[in-house]
């Protein structure tokens, strides 16, 4: 359920704006991104798992945070992040 260290590294890899960048918006809403799309999955087969939905709707909030927080900041690195992710918005 949760993210492979190959997995982590390879998705900081392609979403840093800087070498050695972990703090970034676009990283950790990637980071978060792939989270929800694996508790998600687990959801799926687990119905009444509801501690684990209550995490996920955690998740689903931190991650709308942030891309608020990038929208104030910066619309063009917003956009290209929810272009890439495939969020719609």
């Amino acid at each position: 359920m949760s993210i492979t260290a190959e997995r982590r590294t390879a998705l900081v890899g392609d979403y840093a704006n800087a070498a050695n960048d972990t703090g970034s918006p676009e990283v950790q809403v990637a980071l978060l991104s792939e989270r929800i799309v694996n508790l998600t999955e687990h959801l799926k087969t687990h119905a009444k798992d509801f501690h684990s939905r209550r995490g996920l709707l955690m998740l689903v909030g931190r991650r709308r945070r942030l891309l608020d927080y990038l929208k104030r900041k910066d619309q063009g690195r917003y956009e290209t992040l929810i272009g890439r992710l495939g969020l719609r918005r």
